[in-house]
C-alpha cells in the first residue's frame, strides 16, 4: 500500500472536472457545448474556474433582483397581499421604515415605537442594516428612499454573495467547480435580498476556507463574526470539537474557540454595556416567538388546531436538537473513516433548522454553501433545491391567501403544510445521503479521487487517536476512480486499540 505522503494529490493538479463524473452536470454542460473532452487543454485562459463561479454568482444574483422589479416598482407600496403574489417580498425596505433607519435612530441604543422596543437583530448585522442607511440619502420620498436602501443593501449583498462562490470553490482545491453549485443554486437567487442572512454565510464560508487552509486562529475569528451577525454559525464548532477529539488535534480547536469568542467578544461588548436592553432585545426575541412560518410545529398547531405554549416548543426543539447533536457526535465517533468537516457541518445546521419553531424562506441561504461541500452532486442538489423553490412559492401564496380577505386568492393552510412537508422531506433527503456517504466512504464523491478531507486543514490525512465501534476496526479504503490513487488516509491511533 502507498504511503498518503506519496500518494497525495498535489496542488497542480488538474481540477477534478463535474462533467465527467457527473450525468447531470454532462447533460447541463449541453448548452455550452458539452463536456470537457479528453484531449482537452485545460488552463491557459484568463477565465480560470473560480473567476467563471464568481461571475455566474453575480449573475444569477442580478436575474434575482429582476425577479424583485414588480415589488420594487410597487407592490412593496400599494397593498399587502399583491407583494405576496409576485412572490417578491423583501423584509429590507418595510424595515427601513419600521426599525427607525429612515428617521436616523441608532440601532440598539434608540428605543423605537410600537410593539418592538429595538432592532431584533445581531449587532454586526445591524451594524450593515446601519451603514446602509448612511449610504441611502435623505432626500426625497419615503418610497423613495426605501427603494435606495433595498439597492444599497442589495450592493453590498451581491459582494457577499460573490465572497460566498469564491470560497466554496477555493475550499477544495481540486474541485473549484463545486461552486456553481452555489452560483447556480436558485433559491439563493429568489432569497438573497430577502434579508440580511448573506453577511453571515459569506463570513462563515470564508472561515471554510480558511480551516481549510490550516488556519485555526482566522476561522475562529470568522466564525465569531458571523456568529455576531447571525446565531447558526457557532454550530459548526461542535462538530468540529468532535472531529478534532477524535483526530487529537485539541491545540488547534481551542485555538478556534479563542478565535471565536474573542471576535465575538469584540463586537458585542461595547454594545453589550453601552445599551444593554437593546443588546439583549435579539435573544429575548428569540425566546419569546412564537411557533411561526415554515416549521413542523406550525403543522401540528393547524392540523390540531390546538396552539402550542412558547415554553413547550423551546423545551422539545431544544432537546430535539441536543438529541440530533448527539446522534451526529456518535455517527462521527462510530463511522469508519472519519467524516469530513463540511459533511458534518452540514448535518448540524440543517438539524437545527429542521428542528426550530420558525423557518423563514432565505433561511435555506445557510445550507447551500455546506450542501456544495459536503455532498457536491447535481441529481441529489437539484432534488433539494427544486423542494425549497417550491417552499419558496407556498409560502408567499399562502401569505396571500390570509391577506386578501374574502377573495382567499392563494394557498389554503393545507396547501402551505405541503409545501412545508416538502422543504422538510427535501432536507432529510440531502442528510440521508450525506449520512450513507459518511456510512460508506466509497460512496462520497469527494473522496473518490483519493482525497481525504480537503476541507478539513489540520485534519486532512490525520491519524485517528479515539474512535468507537466500528470505526476501531481496520480502515476501509475509498473505492478506485478513473482518476487519482488509492490512498490509506491514517490508521487508528494506540487510545483506540
Amino acid at each position: 500500500m502507498a504511503s498518503p505522503e506519496k500518494t497525495m494529490p498535489q496542488h497542480d493538479e488538474a481540477p477534478v472536472s463535474p462533467t465527467r463524473r457527473d450525468e447531470i452536470a454532462a447533460a447541463g454542460s449541453e448548452l455550452i457545448g458539452g463536456p470537457l473532452g479528453r484531449w482537452a487543454r485545460v488552463g491557459g485562459s484568463r477565465l480560470t474556474p473560480v473567476r467563471v463561479v464568481a461571475l455566474v454568482a453575480i449573475g444569477m444574483f442580478a436575474l434575482g433582483m429582476v425577479q424583485k422589479i414588480p415589488c420594487y416598482d410597487w407592490a412593496w407600496f400599494r397593498g399587502t397581499s399583491s407583494q405576496y403574489t409576485h412572490a417578491c417580498y423583501s423584509d429590507i425596505p418595510h424595515l427601513f421604515l419600521g426599525r427607525g433607519f429612515s428617521d436616523g435612530l441608532v440601532p440598539y441604543f434608540d428605543r423605537l415605537e410600537g410593539g418592538m422596543e429595538y432592532l431584533e437583530y445581531p449587532v454586526l448585522t445591524g451594524l450593515f442594516m446601519q451603514v446602509a442607511a448612511w449610504l441611502t440619502p435623505s432626500g426625497g420620498s419615503i418610497q423613495h428612499r426605501e427603494q435606495i436602501y433595498w439597492m444599497v443593501n442589495a450592493g453590498m449583498l451581491m459582494i457577499c454573495a460573490a465572497i460566498i462562490a469564491v470560497c466554496v470553490a477555493r475550499t477544495h482545491r481540486r474541485r473549484p467547480w463545486d461552486g456553481l453549485l452555489v452560483a447556480l443554486a436558485p433559491a439563493f437567487a429568489l432569497t438573497a435580498t430577502i434579508n440580511w442572512d448573506l453577511l453571515a454565510v459569506a463570513l462563515t464560508a470564508a472561515a471554510m476556507l480558511m480551516w481549510s487552509r490550516g488556519r485555526a486562529l482566522a476561522f475562529g475569528i470568522l466564525i465569531g463574526l458571523a456568529t455576531a451577525a447571525k446565531l447558526y454559525p457557532v454550530l459548526l464548532l461542535g462538530p468540529l470539537l468532535v472531529l478534532c477529539w477524535r483526530a487529537g488535534r485539541y491545540r488547534e480547536y481551542g485555538t478556534a474557540l479563542l478565535g471565536a469568542a474573542g471576535a465575538w467578544l469584540a463586537v458585542n461588548l461595547p454594545v453589550m454595556l453601552a445599551a444593554p436592553e437593546g443588546w439583549k432585545k435579539f435573544y429575548t426575541f428569540s425566546q419569546e416567538r412564537q411557533v411561526d412560518f415554515g416549521s413542523f410545529w406550525l403543522i401540528i398547531t393547524q392540523r390540531t388546531g390546538e396552539s402550542i405554549e412558547v415554553d413547550t416548543v423551546n423545551t422539545y426543539a431544544t432537546a430535539l436538537m441536543l438529541l440530533a447533536c448527539a446522534g451526529i457526535a456518535g455517527l462521527a465517533l462510530t463511522a469508519p473513516r472519519r467524516p469530513r468537516f463540511a459533511q458534518l457541518a452540514f448535518l448540524v445546521v440543517a438539524a437545527f433548522i429542521l428542528t426550530n419553531k420558525v423557518y423563514s424562506p432565505q433561511y435555506v441561504l445557510w445550507l447551500i454553501p455546506l450542501a456544495a461541500l459536503a455532498r457536491p452532486r447535481w441529481r441529489d442538489f437539484l432534488i433539494w433545491q427544486a423542494c425549497e423553490v417550491m417552499y419558496f412559492l407556498g409560502i408567499w401564496m399562502y401569505l396571500a391567501y390570509t391577506t386578501s380577505g374574502d377573495k382567499h386568492q392563494g394557498l389554503p393552510p393545507e396547501g402551505y403544510q405541503l409545501a412545508i412537508a416538502l422543504h422538510l422531506l427535501g432536507t432529510l433527503y440531502l442528510c440521508a445521503v450525506v449520512v450513507r456517504d459518511v456510512l460508506m466512504p466509497e460512496r462520497d464523491v469527494v473522496r473518490q479521487d483519493g482525497s481525504d478531507d480537503p476541507s478539513g486543514g489540520v485534519l486532512d490525512r490525520a491519524t485517528d487517536v479515539f474512535v468507537l465501534g466500528q470505526a476501531a476496526r481496520p480502515p476501509r479504503h475509498a473505492a478506485h476512480a478513473v482518476e487519482g490513487p488509492r490512498v490509506e488516509w491514517g490508521r487508528t491511533g494506540p487510545a483506540a486499540r
